[in-house]
């Protein structure tokens, strides 16, 4: 008894008089580590499976989302892979939705790139969108250009091309009524790098999550 007596009492002091000052230093250096976590939004929820995102890449686009989608589901209102590669079925598979997009696609180069509009992608005759659009790159990282307040050509759609920010008769990304061919380049709408590697590029893949 005297032996257990004698750990009860010294393990405490030695604890404190060694350790105080590191258990210290360690108790700030977990709450550093742990603040940045409150800042993650919640963990978007797919209703189907991407075919050109994995979760990596998800996570890292919800951190750039406004703050009015964080913890919406996201779903596939259209993807070529099931609709077919035509505009004007992309713009179909919109009509019903009001809320914001994320349009995302693969290039023949394996890059993967794209856009989120603050509503719905539409035939319109002028230029629509808010400053939450962005565009958006992984080149390998994830580069996002967000609105420089130069102009507001957010996002111009007709049967013909899909347009999203413009300046000085170049686009940030288009894509032609096939939805195989697209340009990117930079422009003052979002002050962006050409997000593919090539200024024209040919799309293998794309998707539209409607975020609502």
């Amino acid at each position: 008894m005297k032996g257990l007596r004698w750990r009860y009492t010294r393990l405490p002091s030695q604890a404190e008089d060694d350790l105080s000052g590191k258990e210290g230093e360690e108790e700030e250096e977990e709450k550093e580590e742990a603040a940045p976590v409150p800042e993650d939004p919640v963990e978007p929820q797919l209703v189907e499976a991407s075919q050109v995102m994995g979760a990596s890449e998800i996570r890292q686009l919800s951190l750039h989302l406004p703050p009015r989608v964080t913890g919406h589901s996201w779903s596939l209102a259209f993807c070529t892979s099931r609709d077919g590669f035509s505009l004007r079925s992309l713009y179909r598979r919109m009509e019903g939705h009001s809320g914001p997009v994320l349009l995302v696609l693969r290039d023949q180069d394996g890059q993967m790139f794209g856009a989120f509009s603050s509503s719905a992608l539409r035939l319109s005759k002028g230029f629509y969108g808010t400053g939450e659009t962005f565009l958006f790159s992984f080149s390998p990282q994830l580069k996002v250009f967000k609105w420089t307040g130069n102009n507001s050509f957010f996002v111009k759609g007709d049967l013909d091309s899909l347009m999203m920010g413009s300046g000085s008769g170049q686009f940030g990304l288009w894509l032609d009524g096939d939805l195989y061919r697209g340009g990117s380049h930079p422009c003052a709408t979002f002050n962006n790098e050409v997000l593919a590697r090539q200024e024209q590029f040919c799309i293998m893949e794309l998707e539209a999550w409607a975020l609502s």
